[in-house]
């Protein structure tokens, strides 16, 4: 699976994250603001030079940007997990990913992925019971279709209080839980445990299980392989940062990490290859 963001949603997340106008870029780098919009366009860098310029200014780490942009990095592939179902929908042709964490009859749903039809198909197939719907926040890609889910199992939706706002369907308040930060929600044998990661969305959160030996974290639009999610509002960039640097990346090095969209990667292969992490 490709990457979600490639090199030009990467520095123009930086540039917005750093409330930055391309002209203001382009006077601190010496670089012509039309090759920086069309870099952000997509076009491809001339040189490392270039590279290097846009990477010291944006504040982004030098090494990670080459090697996703100029030779292609992308995250080892990740055994697949037996507690865990990755069910993937799409909105307006962008692919998103959901998730079911299933143990003893019982199971809870990490994110709608924009695909209720499917999850639902997939519980009743393998005869399960849902027994919680966790949101990794409210954008309609991660949370449509809880009202249908919710009427077929009259189940709990965890979603960070400051981002009930966001929903474009909203349960009752019985149903409606905040998932405070270390909070533990029970499916079968096993615990699921909310992080609080402020930043794509004022109340993202993250939520992460020990499925086994393995431990797991559903980091929603917090992270993605090599990249981050846009920070909405643009002044949440610093919180961000400090939810990816500070909550998400300080989990064990083989803490598999399940974004919402893109691939699988691991806390490693961040540390490793995303530009926006702390240098280690």
């Amino acid at each position: 699976m490709p990457l979600e963001d490639d090199f030009c949603d990467i520095i123009k997340k930086a540039r917005i994250g750093h409330d930055w106008s391309v002209e203001d870029v382009a006077r601190i780098t010496g670089l012509p603001g039309a090759d920086i919009t069309a870099l952000e366009r997509g076009d491809y860098p001339r040189d490392r030079a270039e590279v290097r310029a846009l990477a010291t200014v944006l504040e982004l780490r030098l090494r990670p940007l080459e090697q996703i942009v100029l030779e292609k990095w992308v995250p080892q592939p990740i055994p697949s997990t037996p507690e865990i179902e990755t069910i993937q929908g799409e909105i307006n042709g962008y692919a998103v990913n959901g998730y079911i964490v299933h143990d003893s009859g019982e199971a809870l749903l990490v994110d709608t992925a924009y695909n209720a039809p499917a999850m639902i198909a997939w519980l009743e197939s393998h005869r399960l019971r849902l027994t919680g719907i966790c949101l990794t926040h409210g954008h309609a890609d991660h949370a449509e279709g809880i009202q249908q889910l919710l009427a077929r199992w009259q189940v709990p939706v965890y979603l960070g209080a400051d981002d009930v706002g966001l929903l474009r369907w909203k349960p009752s308040e019985d149903r409606l839980t905040a998932p405070n930060d270390g909070r533990a929600i029970s499916v079968g044998r096993l615990s699921v445990h909310c992080l609080a990661t402020p930043g794509h969305t004022p109340g993202g959160v993250c939520y992460r299980i020990d499925a086994g030996s393995q431990a797991v974290c559903f980091v929603g639009d917090t992270l993605f392989a090599g990249s981050i999610g846009k920070s909405l509002p643009r002044t949440l960039f610093t919180t961000h940062l400090d939810s990816v640097r500070q909550r998400v990346l300080k989990l064990p090095h083989d803490c598999i990490l399940l974004p919402g969209h893109g691939p699988a990667t691991t806390v490693r292969e961040e540390l490793d290859h995303n530009p926006f992490a702390s240098d280690h």
